[in-house]
Order: structure tokens, then C-alpha cells, then sequence
């Protein structure tokens, strides 16, 4: 499995606002950024997240979306108004030719002129529900498993849209993006040693290898409803 040189489509950023509820805050609305940012252990200049404590961070700096899954979507979802172009799901990459299946964890890539790994996938939330207004749109997205991924930092350095990104090491070949995330929805407790696996992984976020050590140390999976369930109105 090799994955060739691609270039970013778009660079995006952000600052938090409210949600179609009018009552949510998230920084999942990204436009396209002018110019160069540059890209810090903590991400992007000119880009925000609601909670840091779920978003953001160092093992969260960047998120790549691949896309080529926008036309898929655009047969799911009445949002061809958001899905027409980048930054539909908060991503801040967009690129095609890169996908779940030829990103490993592990990766390191040269993003414009910084050099990032690749940390995690994306576990999504019931604020893509609220936003496209399609329920169980977070649910979906977790059984497709077209999550995209989260860069941490190695390097800071300048980024822009239009600029290369180029895979520069490939240290976990045997553990493409696909599968990590498949085992994270995984319930079935078959998979027991595989997430056993996945949890001596050095290069993976530690929330991820922390997550299936508690599985297998529990002989059961947590529970994601409180991530894909969007909070009653009278909460």
C-alpha cells in the first residue's frame, strides 16, 4: 500500500460560533484561509474549538477530511449547500487521493512546510447531526467509518492551500486508518486481542490506546450514546 503526493485543496479555519439550534456552540464552521497560517503543537492560526477538553489539543492539532467522501454524502444528505465545498464537516485539509484506507497511523507527512503525524481518527458527535439537520448523521458517519484523521505537530512550521502534502515515513504499514477504526466500532468482544494491540501502538493518541486498554481490562465496550446523542432541549 503506498499513497502518493497530493495538494491541499483547502486550508480552514475558524472561530466557535452557534450551531442551527441557536444554542450550541462549536468551531465546525471553517472557511477556506487566504494565505499562509502558521501551524503550532496546538494547531492552526486563526482556528478555534468550543470545548478543549474534546477538541483541539496536541494529539488533535489538524483535521484532514479526504474529499472524494463528499459525494457519498451528497447522496445521504439534503445538505448540498455545505457538501458543495470543503469544510462541510470542520475538517482543516482537504485533499483527494488520501483516504482511511492508504493513511496509517503513525504516518508522518510534510504539510507544507511543517511536519505532522498522523494521530488518531475522528470519533464523530451529534453536533454534525445538528448541523447538516440530519439525525443520526454522526451515527453514520461511525458506520462508515469515513472519519477522516488528526495530525499532532512534530514540526511547526507554514501551511497553505496549494501546497503539497507528502508522506515523508510509514512506521505501522499494518495498520492502516481503516482498520483502527473499524476496531474503535467494533462491539464485538471478539476483537478482544486486536484492541490489545492496538493499545501498545506508540504512535497512537493516548485517549485511543487508553480506550482499548479499558476494553479489554473490562471484557466490555463503552458507552457512545452520550457522543451521538444530541442533549434534550430541557438540558
Amino acid at each position: 500500500m503506498t499513497v502518493q503526493a497530493t495538494t491541499i485543496d483547502a486550508l480552514l479555519v475558524g472561530q466557535v460560533g452557534l450551531l442551527p439550534d441557536g444554542r450550541s456552540a462549536s468551531g465546525i464552521h471553517k472557511s477556506p484561509a487566504e494565505g499562509a497560517l502558521w501551524l503550532s503543537a496546538t494547531g492552526l492560526q486563526g482556528d478555534a474549538q468550543a470545548d478543549p477538553r474534546i477538541h483541539g489539543g496536541p494529539e488533535k492539532a489538524v483535521h484532514h477530511y479526504p474529499r472524494e467522501h463528499c459525494a457519498s454524502w451528497a447522496s445521504w444528505s439534503r445538505r448540498a449547500d455545505l457538501l458543495g465545498s470543503p469544510g462541510a464537516f470542520g475538517e482543516n485539509v482537504s485533499t483527494t487521493g488520501w483516504d482511511e484506507s492508504n493513511v496509517c497511523i503513525g504516518d508522518v507527512v510534510r504539510l507544507g512546510d511543517a511536519l505532522v503525524q498522523v494521530s488518531q481518527g475522528r470519533q464523530p458527535c451529534w453536533k454534525l447531526d445538528v448541523r447538516f439537520g440530519e439525525p443520526g448523521m454522526a451515527r453514520e458517519m461511525q458506520s462508515r467509518g469515513c472519519t477522516g484523521w488528526y495530525y499532532r505537530t512534530l514540526e511547526p512550521g507554514w501551511v497553505r492551500g496549494g501546497a503539497q502534502a507528502a508522506l515523508v515515513d510509514r512506521a505501522h504499514p499494518q495498520w492502516p486508518l481503516s482498520r483502527l477504526i473499524a476496531l474503535l466500532f467494533a462491539r464485538d468482544e471478539r476483537f478482544a486481542p486486536e484492541w490489545a494491540a492496538a493499545a501498545e501502538l506508540p504512535a497512537l493518541a493516548e485517549r485511543w490506546r487508553r480506550t482499548f486498554g479499558k476494553r479489554v481490562a473490562a471484557g466490555h465496550v463503552e458507552d457512545w450514546e452520550p457522543r451521538l446523542r444530541a442533549p434534550s432541549k430541557d438540558t
